[in-house]
Parts: structure tokens; sequence; C-alpha cells
């Protein structure tokens, strides 16, 4: 089941009454100057919203929403499983937000619908970097401290090196170090210094330029076997780690 789930339409003008299960943020693609809302009631107040702003609305939250002109709007909406590793607790409630929001919040929703095309990992560290900004800006959680043993981190690289071909994901990694996914993050970067979606693809791309040096196979077939489906970002990758595509590095 997604954790975090993504939607983006353009809704005819209109409106009418909502209902939220979980969490939700709503960012619009378009200034809408005779938007109406109520939460908790069914009397709409006018309250404009320009492009990039929207609401947040907690889990339960009902009321009613108009709009008088064509609304192009992403949402996003949050488990609880991922509020909770990120320090949101459903006994620390919140107000609902409706107008202006954090600029990093609402560019990092307006790109959630492209992160699939970075495999697991990616959507995964950026699922959860939304998460934490999200909670920060909503309810900034307690710190929290997290670390990991020289064995489990062990245990943990060489689950990544083992299956850098693979799909890799945060939940595998998370479980090699029996920690919960938040807690392994945090801990993975502290030891080190470097995320787990950074490491990994270091770890790419070093046995990617290995094998460029040490074989004659072609670049695809090298790009695949390290993790990459797709040459194009796999190039890109590899000139911003080496400075140079894959061929001229071959050739130096």
């Amino acid at each position: 089941m997604a954790r975090v789930k993504v939607s983006k339409q353009r809704l005819d003008a209109g409106g009418g009454p909502f209902a939220l299960d979980t969490l939700t943020l709503g960012v619009f693609g378009n200034s809408q100057t005779g938007h109406r809302i109520a939460t908790g009631r069914d009397k709409a107040d006018v309250q404009p919203i320009s492009a990039g702003g929207g609401w947040i609305m907690p889990g339960g939250a009902e009321g009613v929403c108009y709009f008088d002109a064509p609304l192009d709007l992403v949402t996003v909406s949050f488990d609880t499983t991922i509020l909770r590793e990120a320090g949101l607790t459903p006994e620390r409630d919140f107000r609902p937000t409706v107008g202006a929001l954090d600029t990093l919040l609402t560019t990092l929703a307006a790109a959630a619908t492209d992160w699939s095309a970075g495999g697991t990992l990616y959507r995964e560290t950026m699922e959860r970097a939304l998460t934490a900004h999200l909670v920060q800006v909503i309810a900034p959680p307690a710190p929290e401290s997290a670390d990991i043993g020289d064995r489990r981190l062990r245990r943990v690289v060489d689950h990544i090196h083992a299956h850098l071909a693979d799909d890799l994901s945060l939940a595998a990694m998370a479980r090699e170090a029996t920690l919960s996914e938040g807690q392994f993050t945090r801990a993975f970067r502290k030891a080190t210094g470097a995320s787990p979606l950074q490491y990994v693809i270091a770890a790419r791309l070093d046995r990617a330029a290995l094998r460029l040096k040490t074989t004659p196979d072609p670049v695809a077939a090298i790009a695949h076997d390290v993790g990459y489906g797709d040459l194009s970002r796999f190039t890109q990758h590899f000139r911003r780690r080496f400075g140079t595509t894959p061929a001229v590095y071959r050739a130096g």
C-alpha cells in the first residue's frame, strides 16, 4: 500500500463538499480569486488563492470548497505510518492551513507526479523528504537520536553492493539495520555522510567506471547491470560524478 498518494487533476468550475481520510496537501496550479472554503461547517468564506498556494488538511477534515474557474490541482495524501516516522502522531493535531504555502513544500509536491520514473529508492527518498518538510511546516517534531553500529552498517553496505542492479528500497535497507525507515535514513547519513540514495548512486557509478576500464562490455549493458534502465539518466549521473561521458571515460 502506498504511503504517499499523489493525484494531478484539472477540475471544472464548481466544487462541493469534501471529506478527507488522511492528512492531505493540495496545491493550486492557477489562481482562484473567487475561491471559497469552510471546514467543519457548510457556510464557505471567500479565500483567494494564488498559483502555488492551496491548503493542508488533517485526516478527518470535512467541509465545502467552491471555485468559479477550472482548477489545476495536485493533491498529496499521507499515510499515518510515514507521518509517524517523521514525528507527527495522531495526538499532535493542527489547524487546517488555507492560502499561501511554504515554497519548498509546494515545489516538492508539484514534482511528485514524476517521482516514479527514478525508481523505488528515489521515490521513497523524495516521499520522505516531502513528509519531513511538511511536518516541519505544520508541527516541528521533537529531536530523535538514532545510531547504527558498525556491524549493522556493514550488513546494509553489503546488501547495497550485492543488489546494485535491483530496484533497491529503503524498507529492505532498514530491515538489514533493524531500524525504522526514518531512524535508518538519519543514522545512515550520520554514519556515512551521505543519504542512502546518494550512497547507492555513487556505488553504482563506481562499479560502472570499473567495468568501463576493465571490460569491453557495451555502455548500455553496463548501465543496466548497475541498476539503470534509462541510459540517458545513467549518462547524466556519470557525467555529474566523473565530469565526462562514459565513452570518453573509457577511452581516456
